[in-house]
């Protein structure tokens, strides 16, 4: 199921006085992030709270946000560990391009012969490139999210693998 609220980055620490954040982005770069209009906050009741960002520039790999509500290094710092939710239509995104929260819980699928291996259970950045854990039957395997291996990522269907010998276990 499509996430309505998608993670933007975690709050790492004031920047400054006047209530700035220093966020570590989890978008493709912090650039995205520090674009965005507004952000939103989980209430401990469940529901996201909005807030408009007054300012948005990005420092090294990291974004910095000014919030509304948000004036004083205390609160700013008050704030660190918490983690920024950005709405789905507020991301920009390439056409071809899947959102990484999307692919959670997708069957991983054989594109030749239609076989199912498992589901995706994480997407994490490898050294070199991203890696794929999928959770079959007698346990998990990395996929590596290349071209040779991955050939479709579709949110509604599944992913769509050609693996080498060896990827999973043959039963």
């Amino acid at each position: 199921m499509k996430q309505k609220y998608l993670e933007g980055g975690k709050i790492c620490s004031a920047h400054g006085i006047r209530g700035v954040m220093k966020v570590a982005s989890y978008c493709d770069s912090p650039e995205i992030l520090a674009a965005q209009k507004r952000v939103f906050l989980p209430a401990k009741d469940g529901r996201m709270n909005e807030r408009a960002v007054t300012f948005g520039a990005v420092f090294g790999k990291f974004a910095l946000l000014g919030v509304e509500g948000i004036t004083e290094r205390e609160q700013a710092q008050a704030m660190r560990d918490r983690v920024l939710y950005l709405a789905r239509e507020d991301i920009p995104l390439r056409e071809g391009d899947v959102f990484l929260a999307d692919l959670l819980g997708l069957p991983v699928i054989d594109a030749n012969t239609g076989r199912v291996y498992g589901k995706c259970a994480a997407v994490d950045d490898g050294v070199l490139y991203r890696l794929l854990t999928v959770s079959t039957e007698s346990g998990e395997v990395l996929l590596p999210d290349i071209p040779e291996f991955i050939r479709q990522k579709d949110p509604d269907r599944g992913i769509f693998v050609t693996p080498i010998a060896g990827f999973f276990r043959e039963d």
